[in-house]
């Protein structure tokens, strides 16, 4: 076998290769995934259509905004919660350079993910459920939206555990 065969091979099997978890830019299709992207999607809808008045449909409990561990938050692009039901004493602060667990910059990502020229996307991290002080993996669809006519963004996530 010559070093050429084995390069060859080799740079095959890297292209070839699944790519490891940690490096997944969405999370597998599944119901939550679905049922996130079309609830963010909603919300995005009537914040475009109602601004800000929106949230307090947003911050009802048991609800199809604010369910069991899945909720919807807003930010604006500087990082300012302007909406977080599940963690109210958020709002009115600024997360940039806040970390997860594992020393991610999770906010400042879900803020360049909605910045993105295709507005939206996933982000995955550690978070504490609600309720909870534990971190758990959490996948978390954002979409760039106009809120009251200055550019924000309107997310949800689901917990894979």
């Amino acid at each position: 076998m010559t070093v050429r065969t084995v390069v060859g091979a080799l740079c095959l099997a890297l292209v070839t290769a699944p790519p490891p978890v940690s490096a997944q830019s969405s999370p597998p299709d599944s119901p939550a995934a679905r049922k996130v992207v079309d609830l963010v999607t909603r919300a995005a809808g009537l914040v475009q259509q109602k601004g800000k008045a929106a949230f307090a449909e947003f911050r009802k409990p048991n609800s199809e905004w604010f369910s069991g561990d899945t909720y919807l938050f807003a930010y604006d692009m500087k990082g300012n919660v302007l909406l977080n039901p599940a963690f109210p004493k958020r709002e009115g602060t600024n997360v940039t350079g806040g970390k997860d667990a594992n020393g991610k910059l999770f906010h400042d990502e879900i803020i360049r993910t909605a910045q993105s020229a295709k507005g939206a996307g996933w982000v995955d991290y550690m978070f504490p459920k609600p309720g909870r002080t534990e971190p758990s993996h959490k996948w978390t669809y954002v979409r760039r939206v106009d809120i009251d006519g200055l550019p924000g963004l309107i997310g949800a996530g689901f917990y894979a555990d």
